[in-house]
């Protein structure tokens, strides 16, 4: 058996289409298919059922999936150790984070981190949390940055430092004076923009809302912690910001809750049992640092 027979066969497992699968591949599709049908032979079982309009895996097909993916995630471990040799000179470094903290952390987080790794290539994503958990299960990634808690039993993560959220306004805001904190039934009567619902800093919004019994009142939704920012700056809106985003903008007023959100804790996360690259051990030391400079006031 080949790498290229399992290469094969995970491609038309996921298109369930001969023709799809061998477009992606970049081979033919009669090829495709004398590569599946020899698999077949060697392993003595059929694993796809071709009778319908699209292809699909038998139930043994389904079986040998698994063990598929988990076999070439090993091969994949394997090429990433070679060509990591125990230092943090070269390679690729796959890495992602939620979009709040793509805002105000992860740009200095790379800047250090290239200053000291300039021949690691970083691939980084800014994506959702459960998106970020699914990637990292499935060997996808190298290292993620997110909030606790995460998958159990999937991932290994360590907390790195307490977010704390509260209530931000632009400088405009008839709320922009004032400096105590605000009371959770003028909290609930203000107009708000916030991210949608598929943002971990959205839910856990709601959950604190749920919690005390009132709904946020929602005026604008957006899926861009940006254009979340620009509208509050701009606008007469209010919204909910974790600490050191506002604090980076002086034009944006932020008001302590009463009473306050829980904290949430920021974390580096990696599949239980992945291979840890030098140069995720590398940003993980990079993102120490920097939390501990950000937390003292350094930068």
């Amino acid at each position: 058996m080949l790498l290229r027979h399992i290469r094969y066969f995970l491609a038309v497992a996921e298109h369930r289409n001969f023709t799809r699968a061998a477009t992606a591949l970049h081979v033919s599709q009669p090829a495709l298919s004398q590569q599946i049908k020899q698999l077949e032979a060697l392993l003595g079982v059929q694993l796809f059922d071709r009778s319908g309009k699209s292809v699909r895996l038998t139930d043994a097909g389904e079986v040998w999936m698994g063990h598929a993916k988990l076999g070439m995630q090993h091969l994949h471990a394997g090429a990433r150790a070679l060509q990591d040799v125990g230092t943090a000179h070269r390679g690729v470094l796959r890495c992602a984070a939620p979009p709040t903290l793509s805002l105000y952390l992860i740009g200095p987080l790379i800047a250090r981190f290239h200053e000291l790794h300039p021949g690691v290539t970083v691939s980084f994503l800014e994506i959702a949390q459960e998106d970020i958990e699914a990637m990292l299960a499935n060997d996808e990634l190298d290292l993620g940055i997110a909030f606790s808690p995460l998958q159990p039993g999937a991932l290994d993560y360590t907390p790195v430092y307490e977010e704390q959220l509260g209530f931000v306004t632009g400088v405009g805001h008839r709320l922009a004076a004032r400096s105590a904190a605000l009371p959770l039934a003028t909290f609930a009567t203000e107009p708000l923009v916030l991210l949608n619902r598929s943002f971990a800093t959205r839910q856990q919004i709601d959950a604190y809302c749920a919690s005390h019994g009132i709904e946020a009142q929602v005026a604008v939704e957006v899926n861009a912690i940006g254009a979340l920012v620009e509208i509050v700056r701009q606008g007469t809106l209010g919204t909910v910001l974790p600490h050191p985003i506002s604090a980076a903008h002086t034009d944006l007023h932020a008001l302590a809750l009463t009473p306050s959100m829980t904290f949430r804790h920021v974390v580096y996360a990696w599949r239980k049992g992945a291979y840890r690259t030098a140069a995720s051990k590398a940003l993980v030391d990079v993102l120490t640092v920097l939390v501990r400079d950000l937390t003292s006031g350094a930068c």
